[in-house]
């Protein structure tokens, strides 16, 4: 029970709070602390021929996964028990959790896009996605958007959720190291297509329950399951990632519009298949449908949670 509760309490408090500004100006946060340990040891030993690159990768996944989870395990073994112990274990989970901080960057989006400023809206989405906002209209801006919006639900929310539930403080720590590392040397790139093959491997591992989970709740929230649930089975199987095409699928029927589709990275254009491809492009107040839609999912999830949680007593 005490896993699944303080799980829920971490939930809460970062809804609540998410992550202050001046306590991250003080002290930072557990991922930049993890992305310097990976940086620092990614310009070490990034190097010489592929398969000597992979196996260092390999050894840099396995080493920044041990230097979040052995401590966090230490930890969790030395916590009281009963409620002071969960509401401890709560308090250390909080920072591993972002679904405050999820909704406030695309509300940041949402806001000039709706005003009808769309300078604002490209460097706000500057912020949270990779293409280049140059080259999107408003209808590219909403997809961007929603689009991480809906796999960030599953990579910052749900999936750390779900293993801190199932394996504690160890296992939400351990998968916020995999998720840094994917994020920062998982890319299909010259330079860390080697040296990051196995974290991004783990990471769809780590991400395939959560995702299908995140696409669940979706559908649940959105007052029509069926059609939602027929969206992601027929459309999620095509999207470039193993995982962000099940959230995202029923995000796009959720709100009855298309998402991904062909986008451009630098140079390059990734003709990538629609989801929910018959509907029709977002329109600046979807931003806000998408927001309350995601709420919503966020507080099923956590009904779900107090429901484990009281069913473990």
């Amino acid at each position: 029970m005490s896993a699944v509760a303080m799980m829920l309490g971490g939930l809460l408090i970062d809804a609540a709070l998410g992550w202050p500004d001046r306590l991250y100006a003080r002290i930072g946060h557990p991922v930049t602390w993890l992305g310097r340990a990976v940086s620092a040891a990614e310009r070490r030993l990034n190097r010489g021929t592929r398969a000597r690159r992979m196996a260092a990768g390999a050894v840099v996944c396995a080493g920044v996964v041990a230097l979040a989870a052995v401590p966090a395990a230490l930890v969790q073994a030395a916590l009281p028990g009963g409620w002071i112990g969960v509401t401890l274990g709560a308090i250390l989970a909080w920072p591993l959790i972002a679904a405050r901080s999820l909704h406030d960057h695309v509300a940041a989006v949402a806001r000039p896009l709706m005003a009808g400023d769309t300078g604002g809206a490209r460097a706000a989405v500057a912020m949270i996605v990779g293409r280049d906002p140059a080259q999107l209209d408003t209808a590219g801006m909403g997809r961007a958007a929603i689009e991480s919006l809906a796999e960030n639900a599953s990579d910052g929310v749900v999936a750390p959720v779900f293993w801190g539930a199932v394996a504690g403080l160890p296992g939400i720590a351990a998968y916020k190291a995999i998720n840094t590392l994917d994020s920062m040397i998982g890319h299909r790139n010259d330079r860390f297509e080697a040296f990051g093959k196995v974290s991004a491997r783990l990471d769809d591992v780590a991400n395939w329950v959560p995702a299908r989970l995140t696409g669940l709740l979706f559908s649940l929230a959105s007052g029509r399951p069926r059609a939602c649930l027929s969206v992601m089975r027929r459309d999620a199987p095509a999207h470039r990632s193993p995982n962000a095409g099940w959230p995202e699928a029923a995000m796009a029927a959720a709100l009855i519009i298309r998402l991904s589709g062909p986008r451009i990275y630098g140079d390059r254009v990734a003709d990538e298949p629609w989801l929910n491809g018959t509907a029709g492009d977002p329109v600046p107040s979807d931003m806000d449908r998408a927001l309350a839609l995601y709420r919503c999912a966020m507080a099923l999830g956590a009904l779900v949670l107090a429901l484990w949680a009281l069913a473990l007593l």
